[in-house]
């Protein structure tokens, strides 16, 4: 048995979604044809209304938990104070264990949110964390004392990852696929909506954000970016995706749409995007629709070009496959919106760098460096590869 939770988008199948042309069309006549008043010159006229971007995923309810939550128990342990949800119908982990996160503050008018990673699972196959990890490991891009850290001095939101749906999941599912016979619940957007409340009530007005995660946390940033403009339309949001770049099944979108389907996802995808699940598989046409969406958003993919964890354990698409992916789907980005997506690409098969390989380099550039260009708006940043 498989529990979805409510969300105002529908779907027929998994093929591509069709847009009602005729109706566009006639509604367009209709208007134009219209009494609207007086059309002379010189006449008033109505502002135009402000286009508030993402607000079809909004309509499709993606900020339905928004709000929902308050932690039971917000303590401090040094300088980092824990947010525990306690127990519950609302944000759990995947085996039922408590939902946690935390927060730093260091006086500063910034903020870096970052979204754990740790697995993925479905149907068919289940390796992800268990339980919300406790404070924050404050190594590499987390590390305020490092000093070539671009962000050292800057408040941080730490998001746990226990549900893996990659941060957006929100099904309960009667599966046993340990042999337990426990159901699994997968509460990403409980778990998800539930951090970025306490990081608002916390950090009510930063300047500006940057939102960031590894791995099954990097594609939480692509689901998590909405909710984050929602909550925080005035700030300036860059985002770094390490290594959750999007690329998934190639030419074959049916898997890609089975996955967001069963993890009750597809309220992320907008109706008026047929093509953001597209027949090569990958996300790219959604990332473009995002930046398109939001024209203030910069953002930086970091990947291996050989990504054994993600090309191989987890899609089962070979080294290969994934090369040829990931550097199809990053030109394609960083074509679509010159000067807002870049690609940082070293060589090798290894998996994430902001926290694991924060001294790894790609072209020469150090990743932190890297981001530290983006951050500054420096001629600087630029897409590179070895």
């Amino acid at each position: 048995m498989i529990e979805s939770f409510p969300s105002t988008i529908g779907r027929s199948s998994l093929g591509a979604r069709t847009i009602n042309l005729a109706a566009i069309l006639s509604l367009g006549l209709l208007t134009a044809c219209s009494d609207g008043g007086d059309s002379s010159p010189g006449a008033p006229t109505e502002p135009p209304a402000e286009v508030v971007p993402f607000q079809e995923l909004y309509d499709q309810g993606v900020t339905r938990y928004l709000g929902e939550y308050t932690p039971m128990l917000s303590e401090a342990e040094g300088d980092i104070v824990q947010h525990k949800f306690g127990a519950g119908d609302g944000p759990l982990c995947r085996n039922g264990s408590e939902y946690q996160m935390a927060t730093f503050d260091q006086g500063s008018e910034d903020l870096v949110i970052y979204l754990e990673g740790g697995g993925g699972c479905w149907s068919t196959f289940c390796v992800a964390n268990t339980d919300a990890t406790a404070g924050i490991g404050q190594v590499g891009l987390l590390d305020p004392n490092r000093e070539d850290n671009p962000v050292r001095d800057w408040n941080q939101v730490f998001v746990p990852y226990c549900d893996g749906g990659l941060h957006g999941s929100d099904v309960d599912r009667d599966v046993d696929l340990d042999g337990d016979g426990n159901v699994e619940l997968q509460r990403g957007l409980r778990n998800l909506s539930a951090a970025l409340d306490v990081a608002v009530n916390t950090f009510p007005a930063p300047r500006r954000i940057l939102l960031t995660g590894e791995s099954a946390g990097g594609f939480g940033t692509i689901f998590a970016m909405p909710l984050l403009r929602y909550l925080f339309p005035d700030a300036r949001i860059d985002v770094v995706n390490d290594s959750g770049v999007g690329v998934l099944y190639p030419d074959q979108p049916e898997l890609t749409l089975e996955r967001l389907e069963e993890w009750n996802m597809l309220a992320f995808i907008p109706e008026s995007c047929p093509n953001c699940i597209p027949d090569d598989g990958h996300l790219t046409e959604y990332l473009i629709w995002q930046l398109e969406q939001d024209t203030s958003i910069k953002r930086g993919m970091l990947s291996y070009n050989r990504d054994f964890t993600i090309g191989v354990f987890f899609l089962g698409i070979g080294q290969d496959a994934f090369e040829e992916a990931v550097y199809e789907e990053m030109e394609q980005l960083n074509a679509a919106l010159p000067g807002r997506n870049k690609s940082w690409i070293p060589a090798g098969v290894g998996h994430t760098f902001l926290r694991a390989e924060p001294d790894q380099t790609a072209g020469g550039v150090p990743v932190l460096d890297w981001v530290g260009y983006l951050l500054s708006d420096s001629e600087e940043w630029v897409s590179v590869g070895d």
